[in-house]
């Protein structure tokens, strides 16, 4: 299986839909969304367009009941998964005493999953976690968070392969400093082969997801899905040898009409363009498509930038073509 990490910031419903259109299978996830948030919170943090499936929700916290309620809540609206974060090293998320920190307590982990199995047992209900906290970041620190976790029958557990440093470094720093360890999530899945173990961290091709794959169950691509979204295009021959890749033509047009809706029901361009950066990424014209789009996406009332930007893309294309056509000569 390949998913498309939670990034807070990143990955918001617009996010989603952009990715669905590369990839029909990829599992994708939300952002972190608090308990509190969708409990006290006056928007609708659960909202997703139906094309998102297969799509999980990734909650933050800590107190079983608010867990549970947020899981309920989750099921009746059609999610395919309900993800607890417990790798999330930020200030923010600890101060609110769950993330990351909750590595430390792997009891009440395993009670808050339950829980949530118990408030909504037609869905699966994961773990996305790291090796390991600060100083505590031993193979039988993380089985002290796994075994229970195994007791309770949950199905699946994401690591990222990296241990987290509660202070000290900042959340972009705990993505970078702290050294991999993929040996470590192997040892995990070999430990609890019945398990489903997924991978997390430093992934930057389908070459690199396959490589993994051959030692756990899933992959999970996060910066660069983002920076590079049509590396997810080959996700689908994972799934079906046979299928066809997208054209980006396609993409960009079903993208246009989803921003008129968006724009019409009074969001704005940017709110969806913003995440469409990376298209052509490693393409010719790639710096031209994000100038175009970052110059006057702010201030579009309609999809006419995202028009503009590929009318650029085509010319440029053809350039290389021609100049291609005379070396030949």
């Amino acid at each position: 299986m390949i998913s498309v990490a939670p990034m807070l910031d990143w990955t918001d419903r617009h996010c989603r839909f952009f990715h669905r259109q590369i990839s029909q299978h990829a599992l994708l996830y939300t952002e972190m969304i608090t308990t509190g948030a969708i409990i006290h919170g006056k928007q609708d943090f659960l909202a997703y367009n139906e094309s998102e499936h297969p799509v999980a929700l990734q909650l933050g916290g800590s107190n079983p009941e608010h867990l549970a309620a947020c899981a309920k809540l989750a099921a009746e609206r059609g999610y395919d998964e309900v993800n607890l974060n417990v790798g999330c090293p930020s200030d923010r998320v600890q101060n609110g005493s769950f993330g990351a920190c909750l590595m430390a307590e792997p009891l009440l982990v395993a009670e808050c999953v339950r829980a949530m199995q118990d408030a909504a047992p037609e869905i699966p209900i994961t773990v996305k976690t790291r090796l390991g906290i600060d100083d505590f970041d031993s193979y039988e620190f993380l089985q002290a968070l796994i075994e229970p976790l195994v007791a309770v029958d949950c199905p699946r557990v994401i690591l990222h392969a990296r241990k987290a440093w509660l202070s000290g470094l900042s959340p972009k720093e705990n993505r970078e400093v702290p050294p991999l360890n993929y040996a470590r999530v192997y040892q995990v899945k070999q430990d609890y082969p019945a398990l489903q173990v997924h991978l997390n961290g430093g992934v930057n091709s389908l070459q690199e997801a396959k490589e993994h794959l051959q030692h756990v169950d899933g992959v999970m691509l996060g910066r660069a899905a983002y920076a590079n979204p049509w590396l997810l295009a080959e996700v689908d021959s994972l799934y079906n040898p046979a299928a066809a890749l997208p054209e980006k033509e396609i993409v960009i047009a079903n993208m246009a009409t989803y921003i008129e809706e968006h724009i019409a029901a009074g969001g704005r361009f940017w709110h969806v363009a913003r995440h469409m950066l990376g298209l052509y990424q490693n393409c010719p014209g790639a710096r031209q498509w994000r100038r175009t789009l970052s110059e006057l996406g702010p201030r579009a009332n309609d999809a006419a930038p995202l028009f503009k930007a590929k009318e650029i893309i085509d010319s440029e294309y053809a350039r290389v073509a021609e100049h291609a056509q005379l070396e030949q000569h």
